[in-house]
């Protein structure tokens, strides 16, 4: 009888059977993974191969790209408007202060001086990072991976665009010292409105080179890296301080500067308060000076500096007078809008405020909005008037319309309040409508209507009794150009705000023709007559609010239920328009153009016009000899008339959405 093997034995063989198989196993998940690294491999090299395909054009075209800049200067030549990109000097690093590199470093790539261009470590940081927090909190990308980005790709992100970036980082190694690359970068980076390079971002946030920012600017400015537009020191002065401190302590983590100079750095004393200037109100003279750009030069294709009109002085005291007002008065008086036009008598434009704030509300007022003028536009019915051979001593009836005399319309005065016979003088002072209103009836609508294209209104009028209350809506700018027309004695007065286009190196694009030509659109007679009338308006009747220690002649303008106020007035140096009124045309509470718009008139005028052009004659003086004003230095030329003409044409065939997009064009 055969003995049994021993279990022992059988035990053994199971257990080498299962050692087999999993050695086998083992064997054949290494084989897999050689093999699936293989394979990877291939993978990654026809990947890396199919990307780098771009590489070599890339590569050939690197440079710095941007679109063309404008820069805007005043009267003055200071600069007060940037538009577009503008890049900064080149600068080595031995031009730039050793604190300026270190914040950067600090916080863009501490270990820039010893990775191979792709930092793996703090790659592998961000992630992890970035996983614990549940979001995207930091980047992995180092100096060298951003220069690439800026110099060869695009800003989309893709996983192509990531691959291009880390190969073309490490082909920047290969070709560049580590200096240059530095250098590269910070004289590429971009450092928001516009600003390409540390230097161009020096200038415009601290107005100085690169080479003399402190500290606490450089921090500021490598602060601004991780969103330039949220942590500019102009617009978020909060957040770039902050992000500042957060900068300087980086900066001592790394060793470039001491823990206690981070602390002594950190919490600047506050701004002082600015005073009221109608937020960024500039910007609305800047942007109309620009939007017929194309029309003078065509689009630009190289940097440009515009030298226009503007006078600072008048400008900020005409935003700080509107904010005030609108400030103090608004609420209470359902006040939610103003603008003002302050004009030499050539037709130059000394100031533009185009609305309370820019920053809420780009829309510019002083020439887009089109409101109903009321009083305003009773000088071009009375100067109508004086044309066909009325005196200011003829009378005319003021007095209730009967129903029927004029159809349907029945104006009323002001408060019900009528006076009989009255002469032209009086009606006009005392801005009576019934009067005014008969008057418009005996001249003829066509006349008037002729009259107001003479003077430089180019907007719709209708053809009804109504025009002589201002019932048409014009524009601002329009009226200045009419009130413009008496001011200079019956020339014809077109609007104008660059002098001078120029580039970087001084070649000129466009220059203002300075010779003299001036048409005469009115008989002096007649504008002197008219003067003398708009001056009774302000020493005795409408308009004393602004009355000045000088001559001064002017008109003030109520619509209907106070829905707009106005006062138009001019003298000797200066014309000028105030408008206060609401967007949506609701009623204001008790506004004329008598009350705020003439205060604010006077008192801007009274604090500027000793800064306003001279033309070395009284233009309101009542024995000024006759032709005097044909040969006023004007610098009124044919090219401002054309302009102003083809701006009328466009406005009659509602085709101001073409000009908007152009002024869009060169918006930041």
């Amino acid at each position: 009888m055969a003995r049994k093997k021993p279990a022992k034995r059988t035990i053994r063989k199971k257990t080498n059977k299962k050692k087999q198989q999993e050695s086998s196993f083992g064997r054949l998940m290494l084989k897999w993974l050689f093999v699936s690294f293989l394979w990877a491999v291939i993978i990654g090299g026809l990947v890396a191969a199919w990307y780098a395909r771009d590489l070599p054009e890339m590569a050939a075209k690197a440079g710095f790209e941007k679109r063309p800049s404008i820069v805007v200067k005043d009267a003055r030549g200071e600069i007060i408007m940037r538009y577009g990109e503008v890049k900064g000097a080149s600068l080595t690093l031995a031009d730039m202060p050793d604190h300026m590199i270190w914040a950067v470093l600090a916080t863009e790539d501490r270990r820039f001086y010893s990775h191979p261009g792709i930092d793996i470590w703090g790659l592998m940081r961000a992630m992890m990072t970035n996983m614990r927090e549940g979001r995207i909190v930091q980047g992995g990308s180092t100096i060298t991976q951003q220069l690439a980005k800026n110099l060869f790709l695009s800003h989309e992100r893709t996983y192509k665009r990531k691959i291009q970036e880390a190969m073309l980082a490490l082909w920047l190694e290969y070709e560049l010292s580590k200096d240059e690359i530095l250098s590269a970068y910070l004289n590429r980076v971009y450092l928001g409105a516009g600003t390409y390079g540390i230097d161009a971002a020096s200038a415009l946030y601290f107005n100085k080179p690169a080479a003399d920012i402190s500290l606490r600017e450089a921090a500021i400015l490598a602060g601004m890296l991780k969103a330039p537009s949220r942590f500019s020191p102009t617009k978020n002065p909060g957040l770039a301080n902050k992000r500042a401190d957060v900068v300087l302590g980086a900066m001592a983590d790394a060793g470039y500067i001491t823990a206690g100079s981070a602390k002594e750095l950190s919490n600047p004393a506050p701004r002082p308060p600015r005073k009221p200037q109608g937020g960024n109100a500039v910007r609305y003279f800047t942007d109309w000076a620009i939007d017929g750009l194309d029309e003078l030069i065509g689009v630009p294709d190289t940097d440009l500096i515009i030298e226009t009109t503007l006078n600072s002085h008048i400008q900020e005291k005409a935003a700080a007078a509107l904010s005030r007002t609108l400030q103090r008065y608004g609420k209470e008086r359902d006040i939610g809008q103003g603008a003002m036009i302050v004009m030499g008598l050539d037709g130059r434009i000394l100031a533009m405020i185009g609305g309370e704030d820019y920053n809420q509300s780009q829309f510019n007022r002083a020439v887009q909005a089109k409101r109903q003028p009321g009083s305003a536009f009773k000088p071009v019915v009375f100067l109508t008037a004086l044309e066909q051979g009325w005196e200011p001593e003829d009378l005319i009836l003021d007095a209730p319309i009967e129903k029927g005399t004029f159809q349907d319309y029945q104006p009323e005065n002001f408060k019900n309040e009528y006076h009989g016979e009255v002469t032209l003088e009086q009606a006009l002072t005392m801005s009576m409508n019934t009067a005014a209103v008969r008057l418009m009836d005996e001249v003829g609508r066509k006349e008037v209507i002729n009259t107001a294209r003479k003077m430089g209104i180019i907007s719709p009028l209708e053809q009804d009794l109504s025009l002589a209350l201002g019932s048409s809506a014009v524009s601002l700018l329009e009226m200045n150009l009419a009130y413009g027309t008496l001011a200079t004695g019956g020339l014809a007065v077109y609007p104008y705000a660059i002098t001078r286009i120029t580039d970087k190196d001084g070649r000129i694009y466009y220059e203002r023709d300075v010779r003299t030509f001036a048409r005469r659109v009115i008989d002096t007679k007649h504008v002197r007559q008219m003067n003398q009338m708009l001056r009774s308006v302000v020493e005795y009747g409408t308009g004393r609010g602004a009355a000045l220690n000088i001559p001064v002649a002017g008109k003030t303008g109520t619509s209907q239920n106070s829905r707009d106020a106005w006062f138009m007035g001019y003298t000797d140096r200066l014309v000028a328009g105030v408008w206060l009124g609401n967007d949506d045309n609701t009623p204001m509470k008790g506004v004329t153009g008598g009350s705020f718009p003439a205060r604010i008139w006077g008192e801007v005028i009274a604090e500027t016009y000793a800064h306003a052009p001279q033309n070395n004659t009284d233009l309101l003086s009542e024995s000024r000899p006759a032709g005097l004003f044909d040969a006023l230095l004007g610098r009124l030329n044919s090219e401002d008339e054309m302009r102003w003409q083809q701006y009328g044409s466009t406005l009659n065939d509602n085709g101001s959405e073409e000009r908007h997009e152009r002024q869009r064009r060169y918006n930041d």
